[in-house]
């Protein structure tokens, strides 16, 4: 409760200052956080890495509760031909694993247990590049107010002119860039683009953005072509083998029915048969 006092007076007096510098015309932008973390490659593939973390835990959960499970059935089978000591003893091991995975649970996904504080450290670093580059663009744009669409303050109206997040996800990746640069002419042109200003930066961005797409339509056309003509090959084929397997049929045929007419006629004459002839001539 008096957390979300605390928030609430927080907001007023953000709306009070607000009023205020509307007075003076207040420069007012915003983030969207969600939408930068999804963005940077190196978040999304440490979030897949602790996803298949998470996984791995889920299951081993699973595994000791369909253990236990298991052992109770098996005790409740049992209970009849066994003696109260010999209960008692089972009964026991089985508390002992549930407590055993409920500390394992907790340790997994309680507060501050390990998905907690991997998560943490995750979005730490990216979180701190991202309040220090919003730091340089307010004190570089004269902005009064930087707010952050995901977080809990409620944003009722945003116009999306105010939203700086391409800004700052510009910013990250041109550190990226900048760490990953080999030699000294990629740092050059790395360094050119962002003597850029916003506007140039905007121009230069749909240009390549432009010849991206006519880059893609180029792929996209010469893949159909491709498959077309792939496709005509394939019935070509298909029409040559079936060609080629009615003649074989056809000539097949023919020596069966050869074959049958000369058996019908008691066939040619054997070479045994043509000695005897001339024998008896």
């Amino acid at each position: 409760m008096k957390t979300f006092k605390f928030i609430l007076l927080a907001f007023a007096l953000v709306c009070f200052s607000l009023s205020a510098e509307a007075q003076r015309g207040a420069r007012i932008g915003y983030i969207d956080m969600e939408y930068i973390l999804e963005s940077v490659p190196e978040y999304q593939e440490a979030s897949t890495q602790l996803e298949g973390k998470v996984q791995r835990w889920k299951k081993d959960i699973e595994k000791k509760n369909d253990e236990i499970e298991q052992m109770k059935l098996n005790l409740s089978n049992e209970r009849v031909l066994l003696t109260k000591e010999l209960i008692e003893e089972r009964e026991e091991e089985i508390k002992i694993l549930e407590d055993e995975m409920l500390k394992y649970q907790q340790d997994r996904f309680g507060p501050n247990g390990d998905l907690d504080i991997q998560r943490r450290q995750l979005v730490q670093p990216i979180q701190d590049q991202v309040f220090n580059i919003v730091q340089e663009i307010a004190e570089g744009k004269k902005y009064d107010f930087i707010f952050d669409k995901s977080a809990d303050v409620v944003m009722l109206f945003a116009a999306k002119r105010n939203d700086i997040s391409e800004q700052v996800l510009r910013s990250i990746n041109r550190s990226a860039k900048r760490e990953e640069a080999k030699n000294r002419r990629e740092k050059r042109e790395i360094e050119s683009r962002e003597a850029l200003s916003e506007e140039e930066e905007e121009a230069v961005s749909e240009r390549e953005s432009a010849a991206e797409a006519k880059k893609n339509e180029r792929a996209r056309i010469m893949e159909e072509r491709r498959r077309v003509r792939d496709s005509v090959r394939a019935a070509q084929k298909a029409q040559f083998e079936e060609k080629r397997q009615r003649l074989l049929d056809e000539r097949q045929r023919r020596k069966d029915s050869i074959l049958k007419a000369r058996q019908g006629t008691g066939g040619p004459p054997t070479d045994g048969e043509g000695d005897g002839d001339g024998e008896g001539n």
